[in-house]
């Protein structure tokens, strides 16, 4: 096993234990303060936090990265998040607005260093003309990362229902802190750490197929989120009359399975190059969420339709998720690619904060419809600005 497979593990790893406790806690926090009678757009706000510092993070987190390596943003990330774990164990009493908000707020940093830190660290572990290897190696991550996110959403629904909102926490955040004692040891020193000396005003990228990727990766997660994050867990509940169980196993099984095409995104796209899968891809998934709000209005079966459309949406989104990420990281500069990806997956953040503030709003005044006509209007935008990536700088995915 070379040393550069070893470090892919590692790295794969963290980020694995890492995703299990985001997603578990992203469900509980849904399906408890649901229970406890919130409103949609309130539980939507609990999040607001979690999106806004991780728009925040990635900037900082990618010039932090270049300049103490991306070894030690790896590991704060893991140390944050049992930080913000052990906030939500407190009393009942103490479990505020404010309270759960900074606890999220926390988490939102832990998960982007986290996240920019893994993303980064695999471009510098694949050599440069391997482009067929790095687009299999981020595909991969981020794949058996959304796995294992679903996993978590039924972990969630689980624990909140055998051990409580506090009971559950506090298991999460013991075996995140185990892993966290164990990255320390075994992450490779000074990853990822710039050889010239980063300065904060790179932390703004000056490529273009950089900025113009970040605003279709903005679209695109919001295009998600705007009725997957709140809208559809409330409507999955109060429509279908779903237990918190059955909610968060079918989440659950969407991600795990959106996962999974991530996984086999480059032997579904072929060797096809450049702008071309990012826009078509992209204008495909469009058709989904109209589709679904189509035969909303029409009357016919919502358990067909959603369940149905859900699907179909989980597998072009995937496909067109792992092609983003798969561009960012090859279009990314190879000393300093901390920065690169951190301004990426800055606009990442970005859209999920407008996806989960819509979420929350639009289906308490619309209705899961209007969600819907919103995320088919937003994924038509990224694939109108993908159409706007360089030609010259596309790379080829051959080999694969």
């Amino acid at each position: 096993m070379t040393p550069a497979i070893r470090q892919y593990l590692v790295i794969t790893g963290n980020y694995w234990a890492f995703t299990l406790t985001d997603g578990a806690l992203r469900m509980l926090v849904v399906l408890h303060f649901h229970q406890l009678g919130y409103s949609p757009l309130e539980i939507a706000l609990l999040f607001i936090f979690y999106e806004f510092f991780g728009v925040v993070t990635n900037l900082v987190g990618g010039y932090l990265g270049a300049r103490i390596g991306l070894n030690r943003t790896m590991n704060l990330g893991l140390f944050l998040q049992v930080l913000a774990l052990g906030m939500l164990a407190v009393p009942a009493a103490m479990l505020t607005v404010p309270w759960v908000m900074a606890a999220q707020a926390l988490s939102g940093i832990a998960k982007d260093l986290n996240k920019m830190s893994a993303k980064s660290g695999i471009k510098l572990l694949v050599p440069d003309e391997q482009q067929g290897k790095l687009y299999k190696w981020v595909a991969i991550l981020t794949g058996s990362k959304n796995t294992l996110k679903g996993v978590g959403f039924f972990l969630g629904g689980v624990l909140l229902m055998a051990a409580g909102f506090k009971g559950a926490v506090i298991i999460m955040g013991a075996g995140l802190l185990v892993v966290w004692l164990a990255s320390l040891f075994l992450l490779k020193q000074e990853l990822g750490k710039s050889k010239a000396k980063a300065k904060f005003t790179d932390i703004l990228s000056k490529s273009r197929a950089i900025n113009v990727l970040s605003a279709a990766r903005l679209f695109l997660f919001g295009a998600r989120d705007v009725w997957f994050v709140v809208a559809l867990p409330v409507y999955l509940h109060t429509v279908f009359g779903w237990d918190f169980w059955k909610v968060g196993g079918f989440m659950a099984t969407w991600i795990i399975g959106y996962g999974f095409i991530q996984t086999i995104a480059p032997r579904i796209t072929g060797n096809m190059e450049g702008k071309q899968p990012a826009v078509l891809w992209a204008a495909a998934l469009a058709v989904i969420p109209a589709a679904i709000a189509i035969g909303l209005m029409a009357g016919w079966s919502p358990q067909v339709v959603v369940i149905g459309g859900l699907l179909l949406f989980g597998v072009l989104f995937a496909i067109n998720s792992s092609l983003h990420s798969y561009l960012i990281v090859s279009y990314a500069r190879g000393d300093g690619v901390s920065l690169d990806v951190g301004f990426y997956y800055m606009s990442n953040a970005a859209g999920r904060l407008l996806g989960t503030i819509l979420s929350g709003w639009v289906y308490q005044a619309y209705g899961l419809e209007a969600c819907l006509w919103i995320s088919a209007g937003l994924v038509a935008m990224a694939a109108t600005l993908a159409s706007g990536l360089p030609e010259k700088q596309a790379r080829q995915t051959k080999q694969i």
